[in-house]
């Protein structure tokens, strides 16, 4: 009998010293968060969201950023648009330049126009989607490409149009697992190149196609293995300034893992934003430069 392995892998060496750099991101407060309907296997109508315990996590959360010395804007919440707090979706944002956001399902479709009249007004350029995307959802900025997920919500045509938008080039993976819906739930950005250490991620291998795995393990052969049960607890739905990995608190194996690489874990509870699918990064967009 085969006995898996369920612990988060990491390789054993001195770890470079880590250097955080300041952020901007933006948010979008949790003021009409709710499970209203259900378009990802997380989602329960049944299972209804305490909204006093998701605004005082949100407020930790923000909190927890400015602290760390980042820049937290914030948007307008939109009336009858529950999952406007996860700003992550709203687009891309790589040097001044924003590629925005086309929904898949209907009932997040008005989010895409809000985000971008915001970004518009902040004074950033802002390329209408014609393809359905979901922002940082299923774009992760790094500082010599960008990484592209496809399978569920996002179209491979979107990834030719995003990299004609931010004038990056991308790289497209497939996503198999349903309950990795998005990018951001199966890699986590650790470091993304842009200062003096390379770029460096943790990803969960069974979200991926087994081409997508062999395009990981290619591109990031020191990767941190993060194990299915981290993954399952979003631990990889993570926010970093490339020294602190803000990260669901349940995520205990990822976060021992990150130590072991010389990052500091900072936990959070999200636990109220799980019933929608979402933790640390979905409510986090990065106005990345």
């Amino acid at each position: 009998m085969t006995v898996l392995d369920t612990r988060t892998v990491v390789h054993h060496a001195a770890p470079p010293p880590r250097m955080s750099r300041t952020r901007h991101y933006l948010m979008c407060a949790p003021l009409h968060f709710e499970v209203t309907y259900a378009i990802n296997p997380w989602m329960d109508t049944a299972n209804p969201v305490d909204a006093e315990r998701a605004r005082l996590q949100w407020e930790v959360l923000r909190n927890t950023y400015l602290s760390l010395g980042h820049r937290v804007d914030l948007i307008e919440p939109a009336p009858s648009q529950p999952d406007m707090v996860f700003a992550a979706n709203g687009g891309l944002v790589v040097g001044g330049r924003a590629y925005g956001a086309k929904f898949r399902f209907p009932e997040r479709a008005a989010e895409g126009a809000a985000y971008s009249s915001w970004l518009e007004r902040s004074g950033i350029a802002v390329v209408t989607p014609a393809h359905t995307n979901e922002g940082e959802g299923d774009f992760l900025a790094l500082g010599s490409m960008i990484l592209a997920g496809t399978g569920f919500r996002t179209s491979l045509a979107a990834h030719i149009e995003a990299a004609e938008a931010v004038d990056r080039p991308v790289v497209s993976l497939e996503l198999v697992d349903p309950r990795f819906y998005h990018l951001d739930v199966a890699i986590a950005v650790l470091d993304d190149g842009n200062g003096s250490a390379p770029a460096e991620i943790a990803y969960y291998p069974g979200a991926f196609s087994r081409h997508s795995q062999r395009t990981l393990r290619d591109l990031f052969p020191d990767a941190i293995i993060c194990s299915e049960a981290d993954a399952l607890v979003l631990g990889l739905n993570a926010v970093s300034d490339g020294h602190h990995v803000v990260l669901p608190s349940a995520a205990v194996g990822l976060a021992e893992a990150l130590t072991l690489r010389g990052y500091t874990p900072v936990p959070v509870d999200l636990s109220e934003y799980m019933k929608s699918g979402g933790s640390v990064k979905c409510c986090t967009m990065e106005l990345h430069r």
